[in-house]
Formats: structure tokens, C-alpha cells, sequence
């Protein structure tokens, strides 16, 4: 990458897949809290396209009370996995911001907010989705893998003045999920659909699939960055 990475905390320790032609887009992952360092990286190097590049930053290390207060990689701190659970407000807007920093370096660095997608599983998508639908620029699109949206009671008020109302959202959720059942994940899409264009979201769910992703669903995905980030 070009430019200080110094100056976005989040930059210096993330996991980068580049391009190998001239990069005009850049979509990222956000990282699920208990998945290896460099997992999705190397799930994004198998459906790559050569003109994007890909941003993996990691969680900071922090207690998380669903896990009994371990110090373990999160985005925000969990009370709970369901719709009515409790919800960290301030580490959540707080982990929006630092998302939004990538975003602003990435258009320093010539990348307009149209060519970029926010994208994760599990925590990282709700990440993503609440980042998405708070920034102050118009985005390309959101993958929202096996999550849901942080904070869902205050939209579609909290979306910023609809910058975002006709963004392209890909919501995948495995059928068998234990952690985060695929009913929350129905309840999300039904909820988007009151903050997007209810057309743009796309709600696809996986028979057998657990907490976990399927060559199918990084099929889905790839499908849809390369609809939503044509070769220019």
C-alpha cells in the first residue's frame, strides 16, 4: 500500500492480499474475534481478482464478556448473541470509526468510496454493516456473512442522512449456525430491508453449514464484488 499506514492503527497489522495488475478497487474483510490470523486472507487468495486488493485488519485484543471476560481479538465487546441481548454502543461506533479511517486512507490514496466494499463474517459483518450504513460516503456494496446488525434499533434513523439507501448488500448465513442461528440472521434481512432499497439485499442461506463459510457462499461472494467492481 502507499501512504503512512502509521497514521491508521489498524493498517499496520493488517493482512493485505494486493493485486497483481493495477489495483481500482479495494475490498476488505473484517476478521471474525476467534478465527486464525490469516484465515480469510488465504479464503479471499482462493476467489482473488487480479485488479482488487484486499485489506484484512484484526481485531485489538480486549475482554469479552461473553467469554467470561477473556482478553481475546474483538471488534467490541459481547454480552450476548441474540436480537434483545445487550450491546457495547460505545466500542461499537468506536470500531466503525477506526473502519472508516481505512476508508478515508484508501481514498487519499486514490480509491474512490464507490469502488470499496465493506465485507466480514460473523462479527466482522455486522462490523461491516454498521460501518457501512453510518459512513458519510457512498460505498460499492456490504458482504455480511453469518451476522447481524449491531445496534438494529436505532436504524433506519442512525443511517447516515441515506447516503448509503441504495447499497448493494450480500447477506449469506448458514442453515445449522448453533452460535448465530439463521433466524436472527432473517431478522437482520427483513431489518435492512427497512434502511436499503429492499432489492439490493440479497439474503442466501446454505443447507448443513454452520458457524463456518462453503465453497458455494465464497462462490456467492466472489459473484458479487466482481458484479459490483467491474474491470475498468
Amino acid at each position: 500500500m502507499c501512504g503512512n499506514n502509521m497514521s491508521v492503527p489498524l493498517l499496520a497489522d493488517a493482512v493485505t492480499v494486493s493485486g497483481a495488475e493495477r489495483e481500482t478497487a479495494a475490498p476488505w474483510t473484517l476478521l471474525l474475534l476467534s478465527l486464525p490470523r490469516h484465515s480469510w486472507a488465504d479464503a479471499l487468495s482462493s476467489i482473488r481478482l487480479p485488479y482488487v486488493k484486499y485489506i484484512c485488519p484484526h481485531a485489538p485484543r480486549i475482554p469479552v464478556t461473553l467469554n467470561m471476560k477473556m482478553v481475546m481479538p474483538s471488534w467490541f465487546d459481547l454480552m450476548g448473541l441474540t436480537p434483545d441481548a445487550p450491546e457495547d454502543e460505545a466500542g461499537i461506533k468506536k470500531a466503525a470509526e477506526n473502519i472508516k479511517a481505512i476508508i478515508e486512507h484508501e481514498m487519499k490514496n486514490g480509491i474512490p468510496p464507490n469502488r470499496i466494499i465493506l465485507g466480514g463474517f460473523s462479527q466482522g459483518g455486522a462490523l461491516s454493516l454498521y460501518t457501512a450504513l453510518t459512513c458519510q460516503h457512498q460505498l460499492a456494496g456490504i458482504v455480511a456473512l453469518s451476522c447481524w446488525l449491531p445496534l438494529h434499533k436505532a436504524f433506519p434513523q442512525a443511517a447516515n442522512n441515506g447516503v448509503n439507501k441504495d447499497i448493494a448488500i450480500l447477506q449469506c448465513h448458514g442453515e445449522m449456525d448453533p452460535m448465530i442461528p439463521v433466524r436472527f440472521g432473517a431478522l437482520t434481512a427483513e431489518k435492512l430491508k427497512s434502511v436499503v432499497t429492499p432489492t439490493k439485499v440479497q439474503f442466501k442461506t446454505y443447507p448443513g453449514v454452520m458457524h463456518s463459510s462453503c465453497p458455494q457462499e465464497m462462490m456467492a461472494v466472489k459473484e458479487f464484488i466482481e458484479k459490483l467492481l467491474p474491470r475498468i
